[in-house]
C-alpha cells in the first residue's frame, strides 16, 4: 500500500496547461473513516500507512496516545484520532490501521502515527470543491478542519494536521494529565 501512495505524492499537485492559462490541477488525500464519517489528509502529509499490530502502552500519557511502535527502529507515539476529537476509543478491528504522518515541529521533520478504523482510498479535490471550515455543527473542533471537500455530493472533512497533531498542544496536555 505505501508504495502506490509513494508513487502518487510525486505527482500531488501538477500544473496542466489549458487554453494558454497555467491552473493548478487538484490535491489528492487520503481518505478514511473514524466511526461513520469520512476524514482526509494530504497525501504529501502521509509516510506510509500499515496494519494495526502491538503497540506499547506508556504510562501517564493522554488518553489520545494509545502507545508507541516500533517502525524500523523508530519509537513513533500513535495517537486515536477518535479520543482526539472527543468520541469514544477507536475500536480494534481487522481494517484498523495506524497512517504514518510526518508533520513540522521546530523546523524539524516527526513522525507520528493516527489511528483509523478504516482507509477508504486516494481521491482527487478540486480547489473549487472545498470549502471552508464551518465555524459550527462540525463534531470536532473548527481549528481542527482545513475545509469540507465536496465529492459526489457528500462532505468530506480535510484535517488540518498541523493543529491535530500539534505536538506542543500534546505535550501540554501530557503535562496537564500528569498532574491529576
Amino acid at each position: 500500500m505505501s508504495t502506490a501512495l509513494q508513487q502518487k505524492q510525486t505527482s500531488s499537485t501538477n500544473i496542466v496547461q489549458l487554453s494558454g492559462n497555467t491552473i493548478e490541477d487538484s490535491q489528492q488525500y487520503l481518505t478514511f473513516m473514524l466511526a461513520t464519517e469520512v476524514f482526509a489528509i494530504n497525501i504529501l502529509n502521509i509516510k506510509e500507512i500499515i496494519e494495526y499490530g502491538h503497540l506499547t502502552e506508556v504510562p501517564r500519557m493522554p488518553g489520545f496516545i494509545r502507545g508507541v511502535i516500533n517502525l524500523r527502529g523508530a519509537v513513533v507515539p500513535v495517537i486515536d484520532l477518535g479520543v482526539r476529537f472527543g468520541k469514544q476509543p477507536t475500536s480494534v478491528s481487522r481494517r484498523t490501521c495506524v497512517v504514518i504522518i510526518e508533520i513540522e515541529h521546530e523546523d524539524e521533520q516527526q513522525v507520528v502515527g493516527v489511528m483509523v478504523d478504516a482507509v477508504n482510498e486516494v481521491m482527487d479535490i478540486l480547489p473549487d470543491q472545498i470549502e471552508p471550515a464551518p465555524n459550527f455543527g462540525a463534531n470536532i473542533r473548527a481549528d481542527f478542519i482545513a475545509g469540507m471537500g465536496k465529492v459526489e455530493g457528500k462532505f468530506v472533512i480535510i484535517l488540518n494536521v498541523g493543529h491535530v497533531l500539534s505536538l506542543d498542544e500534546m505535550a501540554t496536555l501530557a503535562a496537564a494529565s500528569d498532574t491529576v
